[in-house]
């Protein structure tokens, strides 16, 4: 059966074009307009944006921000504001409208007449960090659908560590909202994350779904025909349906929604894309350009709005706003008395408090994880990621962390420390509260949901938090990865199996191309360690000293120790190449990383015996040696055209550091399915493979 819902007040608008005003009176109609044409002006003089959106969408937002979103603008990272989320990235004029007239600072007039302009506050899509009151980069479709439900399981887990039951005063107790859109629903990752959330209950999430049938090539009944409904009751979210340009139905619906704590909600909002636009409202003419100055007019005159002054926001708009975002700013300061009271009575909580929103750990916490990564043997660099894991886990408790069905696999289950998970007994009803003081995540076998749902534990403040799986499956999270790295936050992204000597699981399972596809994402630190110390390391930059996010790549294989002299200094690794004690002296130098490095010891040792003496360089991470000055990079790698590159993956990269006379002995094909050690002995990487090319290397030199 076609939908019908709404479907008489949907025509009566289309037919007149005129906003259904209903009981409220013409001073709300004048601030939902104001917000229109703040879009449709911005993106006229850009001549780029998407007008028809935030047209369709102002009823709810307006709805929304002024009555129901509790934030500040003069303190917009209070920690129990309610976040919002706009996953439809590309409607950003609309946020940035409801910025700039709830009273952002940064947000000036000025900063919306230069949309889309170089060095402006106002970028295409909305960007984490540009301005206050955008918490999310969004743009690429259902990354901000997963970001907020990442938020929303913070949230829970901060409340249920500190709501105390009988307790006057809960410190959590907020909402996140986001406005998705149809592309937001086709992508894959919101159906991921939104069959998670379902399953966790998580009633802190209300999510407006803009159902406008429209897309960029045409009507969606191009490509999609879902039962919206019915899927999101599937995956146990509470839905409602609504006409969104009806504003008394978008308050009840929120009512209606917040009171449900144990299913996340969804209100499905028919609305007109480029609603009140003469020609093009309800048409993929409004979707993607500008009206054009002809069109800009005639809705303007439409809606009985001035033609001049453009960007206008009428003194009675401006102060109805001002108004409604006072009010709203009192939850705030009520917050705040009931805070401070809870402080005093909840003095050892209130420490505990302020750890995980300071991220604070121990002086000398770099020595703790270095000894809990000790080992004399032979052992996997994802097996001692886990033992520092466990000394992590004993001293920041702000740090948790699944991985995509992987954890016996990735190392990265925290010991004792609780899953948050259905219940056994009864695996209908969502975890009870006291479920979320785990810090195991279970993201089931959803890498993109799980990348994107790290950004939002992330981005809500109190997390560092950390997502696994294999390296070859950051192909299925990547978009996810390279925001994280466009936002510049500490997400952590631990990968292992991380080259062809992941052995039998074959070329389907072993990466190639992948370190270098990490690492040349801007912002981003990509660790691939030989051992303890370095893996210890590359773990304490991740949780103490990292801005933008951190990628593991972790073996599967055991590696033998890396021989460690007394001049050693760990902090070294943060250098990201090193020359090895007893290596520092030869006529060549080998530079490897991970597994390689081991590698490259043995066959130094194998030449030293031959009488060619050779430096040995670790070099666990590339990101942070580019960083390092001109003399200490030469220091390091010598003469460049005297260097053996050692890498089990793509050669290409190495170039950066070698000359085109040096050697590089790479993986430039796909894998093979086999024992280890024989895809070792016929790819070339053993010591005296290795050793044989660097003899005939060194004939032709």
């Amino acid at each position: 059966m076609p939908d019908t819902s709404a479907a008489k007040a949907i025509e009566v608008a289309e037919e007149s074009n005129e906003p259904k005003v209903g009981r409220k009176d013409k001073l709300e109609e004048l601030c939902v307009n104001t917000i229109r044409f703040l879009a449709v002006d911005a993106v006229e003089k850009a001549k780029s944006g998407h007008p028809g959106t935030p047209m369709g969408m102002a009823d709810m937002a307006y709805v929304l921000w002024t009555e129901f979103l509790r934030h500040d603008p003069q303190n917009p990272h209070w920690t129990n504001r309610d976040r919002f989320v706009l996953s439809a990235g590309h409607a950003s004029m609309l946020l940035y409208s409801l910025l700039h007239l709830t009273g952002y600072p940064d947000m000036t007039l000025d900063e919306l007449k230069n949309f889309r302009q170089w060095g402006s506050r106002t970028a295409g899509h909305p960007e984490y960090g540009h301005a206050p009151g955008i918490e999310v980069t969004t743009g690429p479709l259902g990354q901000g659908f997963a970001n907020g439900v990442g938020m929303g399981l913070a949230a829970k887990m901060m409340a249920a560590r500190f709501n105390s039951v009988g307790d006057r005063f809960q410190p959590v107790d907020h909402y996140i909202y986001a406005i998705c859109s149809d592309g937001d629903l086709m992508e894959g990752i919101s159906s991921e994350a939104a069959s998670l959330a379902g399953h966790l209950g998580l009633g802190n999430l209300i999510y407006f779904y803009d159902d406008n049938n429209i897309s960029i090539e045409g009507e969606t009944r191009l490509a999609y025909s879902e039962r919206v409904k019915r899927r999101f009751e599937a995956v146990g979210w509470h839905v409602q349906k609504i006409d969104g340009h009806d504003r008394d139905e978008i308050r009840k619906a929120i009512k209606k929604a917040q009171k449900v704590d144990d299913q996340p909600s969804l209100i499905i909002a028919r609305t007109v894309i480029g609603w009140g636009s003469p020609k093009y409202h309800g048409t993929a003419r409004a979707h993607g350009e500008p009206l054009g100055a002809d069109e800009v007019k005639a809705t303007k005159e439409a809606l009985h709005w001035p033609a001049e002054p453009t960007f206008l926001v009428p003194d009675e708009a401006r102060a109805e706003f001002e108004r409604k975002t006072k009010k709203l700013t009192k939850a705030h300061g009520k917050w705040e008395e009931g805070f401070a009271e809870w402080r005093t009575r909840n003095a050892e909580l209130a420490k505990e408090w302020d750890r995980y929103w300071n991220h604070s750990l121990p002086e000398g916490y770099e020595a703790q994880l270095l000894e809990a990564a000790k080992s004399d043997k032979a052992i996997a660099t994802r097996a001692l990621s886990g033992q520092v894991i466990q000394k992590l886990a004993s001293i920041a408790p702000f740090v948790a962390g699944g991985s995509a069905d992987l954890a016996p696999s990735t190392n990265t289950l925290i010991k004792d420390g609780g899953s948050i998970e259905r219940p056994a007994d009864d695996r209908s009803d969502p975890p009870k509260m006291d479920v979320f003081k785990g810090r195991n995540l279970h993201f089931g076998i959803r890498e993109h949901a799980m990348g994107a749902m790290i950004n939002g534990m992330t981005l809500y403040g109190s997390w560092r938090a950390y997502g696994a799986t294999f390296l070859i499956f950051s192909d299925y999270m990547r978009p996810s990865v390279r925001l994280a790295a466009l936002m510049n936050i500490p997400s952590i992204f631990v990968f292992t199996h991380d080259s062809v000597f992941l052995g039998e699981d074959g070329p389907t399972h072993q990466p190639i191309e992948h370190n270098w596809a990490l690492r040349l994402i801007p912002n981003m630190t990509f660790f691939r360690p030989a051992d303890g110390a370095e893996v210890a390391m590359a773990w304490a930059w991740a949780v103490g000293k990292a801005q933008g996010p951190t990628v593991f790549a972790l073996t599967r294989q055991k590696l033998d120790p890396i021989p460690r002299g007394e001049s050693f200094n760990p902090q070294d690794v943060w250098r990201g190449a090193y020359v090895l004690d007893g290596y520092k002296d030869g006529d060549i130098t080998f530079i490897a990383t991970g597994s390689e490095v081991p590698l490259a010891i043995k066959t130094a040792d194998l030449l030293r015996n031959e009488g060619i003496s050779a430096r040995v360089v670790s070099a666990p991470c590339l990101n942070l040696f580019d960083e390092q000055d001109d003399s200490y990079r030469k220091e390091v790698l010598g003469d460049p055209s005297r260097i053996v590159a050692i890498e089990a993956g793509r050669s290409d990269g190495w170039f950066k550091y070698v000359s085109r006379d040096a050697l590089v002995i790479g993986i430039d094909r796909f894998g093979a399915s086999a024992p280890y050690e024989q895809i070792a002995e016929h790819l070339g990487f053993t010591p005296e493979k290795v050793a044989e090319k660097v003899r005939a290397w060194q004939g032709k030199m």
